[in-house]
C-alpha cells in the first residue's frame, strides 16, 4: 500500500540546515494500522505530510497503491490528495461557518463530485452525530468537532487515513472513542491508518509502533495488542 523510500526532508541552508527526515525508508500493508512516536522535532509531522502529499520531500520517493506521488505535477497531486488520503489534525480544522454535514462533505464538494448520501448518512450514525447535522463547528464539543474531521477525512472513502496527534486536545475519554472509531473504520473498510501520538497507550494499540528521533527510524516493532 505505503512505500517510502530513502525519504529526505531539508530545511534552510548552510549552518541552518536542518534535516526533518534523514533517509527513512519503511513499507506499509494494506488495512495496516501504525502509530508513529518520537519526541517533538523528531520529523513525525514532516513524515505525516509528505505521505499525505502536503509538502514534497527534499529526496526520495513515496510510493502509495504503486504510484509515485511525487512524480505527480502540482494538478494532479491535489486530486490525489482529496481522492486517495484522508487527513486528521489535532486542531480539527473545520470551516466555522460551515454546518456539520456541510464539514464532512467539502472534500467531496470540492472535488465536483456528488454526494454519497448513503455512506454520509452511514457516517452520521457511526459518529454519533445524528440529530447534530445543523450544528456549527462552536455548538460542538471537541469531542464532536474531531468526530466532524474524522467524518471529513472518510468521505471519500481514501485508501490511507493519516491522523496527526488526533486526541492531543481530548481528555482519556473522548481520546479512547476517537482512537476506536479509526480502529473500527480500518477494519470496516480496510483503511491503511497511521497515527503520530504521544500517547503510549494509544500507540500499543496499533498493529505496529515506528519511532522516529533525529529524523531516522530508531525502531520499528510490531506489537501484541
Amino acid at each position: 500500500m505505503i512505500r517510502v523510500e530513502n525519504l529526505f526532508k531539508v530545511y534552510g541552508r548552510g549552518e541552518n540546515e536542518v534535516h526533518a527526515l534523514d533517509g527513512i525508508s519503511f513499507s506499509v500493508e494494506k488495512g495496516e494500522f501504525v502509530s508513529i512516536i518520537g519526541p517533538s522535532g523528531s520529523g513525525k509531522s514532516t513524515l505525516l505530510h509528505i505521505l499525505g502529499g502536503v509538502d514534497r520531500p527534499t529526496s526520495g520517493h513515496v510510493y502509495i497503491n504503486g504510484q509515485d506521488v511525487y512524480a505527480q505535477d502540482d494538478d494532479h497531486l491535489a486530486v490525489f490528495r482529496r481522492r486517495e488520503v484522508g487527513l486528521i489534525y489535532q486542531f480539527y480544522n473545520l470551516i466555522p461557518v460551515l454546518n456539520v454535514t456541510e464539514n464532512i462533505t467539502l472534500p467531496v464538494l470540492i472535488d465536483g463530485r456528488k454526494v454519497n448520501e448513503e455512506r454520509l448518512e452511514e457516517l452520521l450514525n457511526i459518529l454519533r452525530l445524528k440529530g447534530r447535522e445543523e450544528h456549527l463547528p462552536n455548538q460542538l464539543s471537541g469531542g464532536q468537532q474531531q468526530r466532524v474531521s474524522i467524518g471529513r477525512a472518510l468521505m471519500n472513502a481514501p485508501a490511507v487515513v493519516l491522523a496527526d496527534e488526533p486526541t492531543g486536545n481530548l481528555d482519556s475519554k473522548n481520546s479512547q472513542e476517537i482512537v476506536e472509531l479509526l480502529k473500527a473504520s480500518n477494519k470496516k473498510y480496510e483503511q491503511t491508518l497511521i497515527v503520530i501520538t504521544h500517547d503510549e497507550n494509544i500507540a500499543l494499540q496499533a498493529d505496529r509502533v515506528i519511532a522516529l528521533e533525529d529524523g531516522k527510524i530508531v525502531r520499528d516493532e510490531v506489537t501484541f495488542s
